[in-house]
């Protein structure tokens, strides 16, 4: 049986040897790099070796859709992103216009800004018409830490019982289980912003969001 010094080593020597470019393994490599998962960690999270793992990364082997499966959802992702073009970089910049976007509320939009395979936060930009605001009722999302920063106008953001008059540059943080509202109280439109750690979003509420949206009515 191997020393576990020398399982480290060979794991080691996986994690340095050069990947093959391109294919579903170059994919799963960045993916998980990206979340900061070893390989080892993977391995453990799919019933699979780290050995495995890296031939898999180095498209030196195949997998059959359960194991992509497994390894998708160890990533947080959907199987579909395994296979999105190698050449996209994971760092891409996202256009203001091409913010994905949901209705939210009254005469407003929330805007997705952060990206997977980040997982670590989410973060949101909301944009309020006059007298818009998140709904008639204070709502709450797990138990998560929620900063709360206002770009532009003024807002009254409902934190329980207080209530909370806020301008450009004002921010506050509370935890998402506490009932909060929003609602545009200026005579101009409101941005805000919304920094979620850990994420409350399943993905199933994050594919509500589609991209190409515009992010202000009448753009």
């Amino acid at each position: 049986m191997p020393r576990a010094s020398d399982s480290t080593a060979e794991q080691l020597n996986d994690e340095a040897a050069a990947p093959e470019t391109g294919g579903v393994g170059s994919r799963i490599k960045a993916l998980r790099a990206a979340r900061r998962v070893s390989l080892r960690q993977l391995a453990d999270m799919t019933g699979t070796t780290a050995s495995f793992i890296s031939q898999l990364e180095r498209n030196l082997c195949g997998a059959n859709t359960g194991t992509l499966l497994k390894i998708a959802a160890a990533l947080d992702l959907g199987i579909n992103d395994l296979f999105e073009d190698n050449a996209r970089p994971l760092h891409k910049v996202l256009k203001r216009e091409d913010r994905p976007v949901v209705p939210v509320g009254i005469h407003a939009r929330k805007m997705l800004l952060s990206r997977r395979p980040i997982h670590q936060f989410e973060v949101y930009a909301g944009h309020f018409e006059v007298g818009g605001s998140t709904g008639d009722d204070a709502y709450v999302h797990g138990g998560k830490h929620e900063m709360f920063m206002v770009l532009k106008g003024t807002v009254e953001l409902t934190l329980a019982d207080e209530r909370h008059v806020m301008r450009e540059g004002d921010s506050v943080e509370y935890a998402t289980s506490v009932p909060h509202r929003t609602v545009n109280i200026g005579d101009t439109p409101a941005e805000v912003l919304w920094i979620i750690a850990p994420p409350t979003a399943g993905a199933f509420e994050l594919d509500q969001y589609r991209p190409g949206n515009r992010s202000h009515p009448g753009e």
